[in-house]
This record gives C-alpha cells, structure tokens and sequence, in this order.
C-alpha cells in the first residue's frame, strides 16, 4: 500500500498527472523509481527469450540469404548447373535439364516464391525490434529527465534551507 501511495505521489509530482491516468511506460518508470530499481532493459534479449523457432529460423535464412557468401556460391551453382546440361552431360545425351533450363528455372521460382516472404518475415521482426527498442529509450529517457528533475527540486530545497539560516550562496 505504501508504495502505491509513493508512486502516485511521484507521478503527481514529476508527470502531473495521476498514476492511473499513465500509460505503461510511464507506469513502468514511476513504479522502478518509487521501488528504486532500474529501469534499463535490453530490447535483444527481450526479443530473444519472445521469439519462437520459426522466428529464429526466418532471422537465419535472411541472414544467409542476404549475404555476399549465398550470392557467389549460388552463381557457381547456377552456371555449374547451366554447365553441366549443356555441355558435359550433352555429349553423352544424358542432360536432364538441357536448354532453356526448365527445371532450373522452377527451382529459382519455388526458392523465390518461399525465400521473399521468409525474409519479409524477418523484417517485420527487426522492425518490431526496433519499436521495442524506441520504447525501452523513451523509458530511458523518461527516467532520466525525471530523476534530474527530483534532483533539482531536492537542490532547492536545500538552498532553501542554507538560505533559511541566513547562509549566503556563493551563486
């Protein structure tokens, strides 16, 4: 109870406003200074310990298919592939996809038509991160602006007091 009373008095004092009219943010900052705790968290390892296996997995498959190392190693699939049906296997009559490389051309299309939307999986997941991120500063940043400001109100009154006994200040 009597940290209830403290954090609504904090939000009084430092927001101007009740607790109860306070969004989660500010509740979650008001709460961390009333219980004096930390507010910091790390946007990472909140979204680490959120995301589920297919999560993990669509960040991998963006992380390999984006990559300069996917790109040149499937251009030397690719031309071995077109290589080897056209010339190597062709003079044996054994090419199992020769020219226009059908058979190539609907494995590029089934891997393009599973890949974009892995990938697009995995940038709907960063871009969560990021506003998870944006949030935990603004509750940085809403921590520290209201810790200064009690800073400075405790600042004043202590000038207040030193003024009170008729010490001068040296501003």
């Amino acid at each position: 109870m009597n940290a209830d009373v403290h954090a609504s008095d904090l939000a009084l004092r430092l927001l101007g406003r009740p607790y109860d009219d306070l969004d989660a943010e500010e509740r979650r900052v008001i709460g961390a200074i009333a219980a004096h705790q930390p507010t910091s968290r790390d946007a990472a390892d909140i979204d680490d310990a959120a995301a589920s296996f297919g999560a993990r997995l669509s960040d991998r498959v963006a992380a390999v298919g984006g990559s300069w190392g996917f790109i040149i190693l499937f251009t030397l699939v690719l031309l071995g592939w077109m290589l080897l049906n056209s010339e190597v296997l062709a003079r044996w009559g054994m090419a199992f996809d020769p020219y226009p490389f059908i058979f190539l051309n609907l494995m590029l299309s089934t891997l393009a038509a599973v890949q974009a939307p892995i990938i697009m999986m995995s940038q709907n997941r960063a871009a969560a991160k990021d506003r998870m991120a944006a949030s935990l500063d603004y509750e940085i940043n809403l921590r520290a602006e209201l810790e200064i400001m009690r800073l400075h109100h405790k600042i004043d009154a202590l000038v207040e007091k030193v003024e009170g006994l008729g010490v001068r200040s040296a501003s």
